[in-house]
C-alpha cells in the first residue's frame, strides 16, 4: 500500500487551491536524506520537515568546520609560541628588560 498525502489545507480550511495560494512553493535541489534531486511544486508548510533536516545538517557541517579551524588555528598559535620561547628568554616574551 503507498501512501499518499491528502490534498486538505489546513490554512484555508478546504482543498489546496495550488499556484493561486501564495504559500505553493517550488524547491530545487537534493532531497537531504536520500541525494535524490527534487525539483517539485508544493505547499511550504509541507516542505518545512524536510527543510529543517537539511537546515540540520548545514549546521552540523559547519559546526565541524569552524572546530577544524579552531583547531589549526591553535596548533599554529602553539607552534609560534614555541618558536618564540627557543629565540628569546622568558623575561623578554613576558616585556621584562634583559
Amino acid at each position: 500500500m503507498k501512501l499518499e498525502q491528502g490534498k486538505f489545507c489546513p490554512l484555508i480550511g478546504k482543498d489546496c487551491i495550488g499556484l493561486q495560494c501564495s504559500w505553493f512553493t517550488q524547491i530545487r535541489g537534493n532531497h537531504p536524506q536520500t541525494g535524490e534531486p527534487v525539483d517539485e511544486w508544493g505547499c511550504a508548510v509541507t516542505w518545512l520537515p524536510m527543510l529543517m533536516i537539511e537546515n540540520s545538517q548545514q549546521q552540523r557541517q559547519t559546526g565541524a568546520a569552524v572546530e577544524s579551524f579552531r583547531n589549526e588555528t591553535l596548533n599554529r598559535i602553539s607552534t609560534t609560541i614555541n618558536m618564540k620561547k627557543i629565540e628569546e628568554p622568558m623575561d623578554r616574551l613576558e616585556g621584562g628588560e634583559l
